[in-house]
């Protein structure tokens, strides 16, 4: 795994995981890297200061590398949060909340009965499978509380 430290068109800074760096380049050059804050998908790779150990130090004991790796992932899953919960507020900011009427409403887009504009709101696991098998894109988002109350 490779983590890159990235940058939107709108100068938002954001850190994301790969596989390598082939997947990383792959990703960013069909569009599929998005900034959680704005939506942008012109994505590049902000400078990065490489962690190099300083010559001597001795190797960390298995019990720091332990405490190392967990802090890693919880700081990995803390900034997934952060993006998760600054994805759902760029939707409610810019998208109209259709409710329980999204199958419906997305329908309608889609065949050109009202104008395009993006929605939000509930559908069940049949209705976004119909969507699906009709050519509308659809996609689901972990819907996080705003808060950690």
């Amino acid at each position: 795994m490779i983590k890159y430290d990235l940058r939107c068109e709108n100068a938002h800074v954001f850190e994301a995981w790969f596989k390598n760096s082939a997947t990383y380049d792959e990703q960013a050059g069909v569009g599929d890297i998005v900034c959680a804050v704005c939506g942008s998908t012109h994505i590049e790779k902000a400078p990065m200061a490489p962690a190099v150990p300083r010559k001597g130090t001795s190797s960390l004991s298995k019990r720091e590398e332990t405490a190392k790796a967990e802090a890693n992932k919880t700081a990995i899953a803390m900034t997934a949060l952060r993006q998760l919960r600054q994805l759902r507020k760029n939707v409610e900011e810019n998208f109209d909340y259709v409710g329980p009427r999204f199958a419906e409403e997305a329908r309608k887009i889609h065949y050109g009965e009202v104008e395009q504009h993006g929605i939000y709101g509930e559908a069940t696991p049949e209705e976004s499978s119909e969507l699906r098998e009709e050519g509308v894109e659809v996609a689901e988002i972990p819907w996080l509380p705003t808060t950690d109350a």
